[in-house]
């Protein structure tokens, strides 16, 4: 396990991946037992490429609990929903490889947080708790060591203030926020032309549903901003993608994306199609690191793109409905 942990997160190339990818499978297939299940249902028990992997439904987190047998959990991360929404629960038995997880995806992808100031608009998930996203922005604000950095709630002046102080210091500027809170910020009018915004996704009823492009202008317009930069995760994962200026997602390398069809959930789509996201994530290794989440996506070459949600679905914190 020590060593698969470490190899986790130095792939290197297809190849490698493929090989750790096989490791975890079959480590997950012999200590999970609600994966086990799902796997000897489908009869897929020896792949031989990790696309022959299956990959099991992202509603399982809300109705089984996705974890090693007699092993307790470290943290218990639940995703955020509506009143009435059933919440997924996810069982993480070492956050230390979330923790590296996200750190270094983070300093791959945005930057070092120990030259930023990072400031977090994320109010409801803060209300509702036990929220993977608040763990991980709290981690990187303390990584940040800078006291301008922190959860504003609700207090639009003071992000300004602390913006316009950390832009006179000659910081780089993070500002982290869900949907509607960034929306309320941006309709204040003040500019943040030297902030990187990196929206979490989500209206959680609190404003009508906007598509990503249009959610995108609007928040270009209102701050003052040439791109708005976005993160792709979720409460059932422990790594995240990211997306710059382009609306494109990148991940890190132990993280990859597989469109499948939506008529036929055990193939795949041709590069550029629209198809439902399956997410590999070998961070996620106590859990479950193959899930068909209930996204609309398509590829090109290792990058993504988010379409929306597949039909029928239930709305999920982190959706983005496309026009």
């Amino acid at each position: 396990m020590n060593t698969l942990h470490h190899d986790i997160f130095t792939i290197k190339d297809e190849t490698m991946f493929n090989r750790i990818a096989l490791d975890v499978f079959q480590y997950q297939y012999n200590n999970i037992p609600v994966y086990r299940q799902f796997v000897e249902q489908l009869n897929k028990i020896h792949p031989q490429h990790y696309s022959e992997i299956p990959f099991l439904p992202i509603s399982f987190f809300k109705t089984h609990k996705i974890c090693k047998e007699n092993t307790p959990e470290d943290v218990l991360f639940m995703s955020s929903g509506t009143t009435g929404q059933i919440r997924s629960k996810h069982y993480v038995e070492d956050s230390s490889l979330y923790i590296r997880s996200f750190e270094q995806a983070y300093h791959l992808l945005i930057g070092g947080p120990k030259k930023q100031v990072i400031l977090a608009l994320l109010p409801n998930y803060i209300e509702q708790g036990n929220s993977s996203l608040v763990f991980m922005v709290d981690h990187l604000i303390k990584q940040s060591g800078d006291p301008l950095s922190g959860f504003l709630l609700n207090q639009p002046e003071e992000v300004l203030k602390r913006y316009e102080e950390a832009v006179i210091r000659g910081k780089e500027i993070v500002v982290f926020g869900v949907s509607y809170a960034l929306l309320d910020l941006a309709e204040k009018g003040f500019s943040f032309q030297h902030a990187r915004i990196i929206e979490t996704g989500g209206m959680k009823g609190r404003r009508e549903e906007l598509s990503k492009s249009e959610l995108h202008e609007r928040l270009k317009t209102g701050m003052h901003v040439e791109y708005i930069s976005s993160e792709y995760g979720m409460t059932e994962l422990l790594s995240q993608a990211y997306s710059n200026k382009n609306g494109v997602f990148e991940c890190p390398p132990w993280m990859k994306i597989c469109i499948r069809d939506i008529n036929d959930p055990f193939s795949y789509t041709a590069d550029g199609k629209s198809g439902g996201i399956n997410v590999i994530d070998l961070a996620n290794i106590n859990s479950c690191s193959f899930i068909a989440t209930e996204d609309l996506g398509k590829k090109r070459g290792e990058t993504f793109e988010i379409l929306g949600r597949i039909d029928l679905s239930d709305l999920r914190g982190c959706n983005l409905l496309v026009q």
